[in-house]
C-alpha cells in the first residue's frame, strides 16, 4: 500500500480500535478521502456513520445507506452493519486506486461496470495479476508489490466478513485461513445499479431533512 492507504487504514484502525465504543463509517469510498497540502489523507463526511456493537452483539441492524460499489455484501443484502463493512469498502478503495477504475463506471461494457466484478477473473490466476494494473503505469512497477497490494485487496472482499482481516494489516495476531493466504475469486451481490443508486440518493435526502428538522 502506499503513503494515502496507510493513513486511510489508520484512520478506521482508529473509529475501529480506539474510539470507545467503536464507530463504523459506512462510507468509505475515493471521493470521501481528502488529501492537505502534505497529501496526508484524510476521512471526510461522517454523516452515514454509526456506532458498532456492544457488549455481546455481534452486529448493529440499519437500513443499507452508503454507495453502490463499496457495500459489503452481507450488509447490502441484510442490513447487518459491522466492522468488516468497512474492511470490504477498503478493499474497493485500494482495488479503484491499483486499476485505475472506478467502482462503479456505467461507461464501460455491461460486465466492466461493477469493479469487483470486473475483478473477479483476475483474482483466479496470478499470471493475469499484471492485467490488473493501472495502464497508465506501464507497467513501471515491482512485481512483488502488485501482488501484495492485490492480495490485501482480496482479503478485504472476501464474500465471508469473517475471513476478512482487521484494519490492522499488519497485526501480528492475524493469521489468514489457508484458503486466502492467496488471493481467491470473490463475490457481490447482484445489484441493479440505477435502481440502487435512486435508493441510496433517496435515503441520503430523508436523512438530510430529518437532521434539518430535528
Amino acid at each position: 500500500m502506499d503513503i494515502q492507504d496507510h493513513h486511510v487504514a489508520r484512520g478506521i484502525e482508529y473509529l475501529h480500535e480506539v474510539a470507545n465504543p467503536p464507530v463504523i463509517y459506512r462510507d468509505l469510498k475515493a471521493s470521501n478521502i481528502l488529501l492537505d497540502g502534505n497529501f496526508n489523507a484524510k476521512l471526510s463526511d461522517f454523516g452515514l456513520a454509526k456506532l458498532g456493537p456492544s457488549g455481546d452483539k455481534s452486529h448493529v441492524s440499519t437500513r443499507v445507506m452508503g454507495t453502490c460499489g463499496y457495500c459489503a455484501p452481507e450488509y447490502a443484502m441484510t442490513g447487518k452493519l459491522t466492522k468488516t463493512s468497512d474492511i470490504y469498502s477498503f478493499g474497493v478503495v485500494l482495488l479503484e486506486l491499483i486499476t485505475g477504475r472506478r467502482a462503479i463506471d456505467t461507461t464501460k461494457p455491461t460486465r466492466e461496470q461493477i469493479l469487483v466484478h470486473w475483478a473477479a477473473p483476475f483474482f483466479r490466476d496470478k499470471r493475469k495479476f499484471v492485467n490488473m494494473a493501472d495502464p497508465l503505469l506501464e507497467k513501471k512497477f515491482p512485481l512483488k508489490g502488485l501482488y501484495q497490494a492485490l492480495a490485501i485487496s482480496s482479503m478485504c472482499l472476501q464474500e465471508e466478513a469473517s475471513s476478512r482481516p482487521l484494519i490492522s494489516l499488519s497485526d501480528p495476531n492475524y493469521d489468514p485461513p489457508d484458503d486466502i493466504k492467496d488471493p481467491l475469486p470473490i463475490t457481490v451481490p447482484n445489484i441493479d445499479i440505477e435502481t440502487r443508486q435512486k435508493e441510496t440518493e433517496g435515503g441520503e435526502e430523508q436523512l438530510q431533512q430529518k437532521e434539518e428538522s430535528s
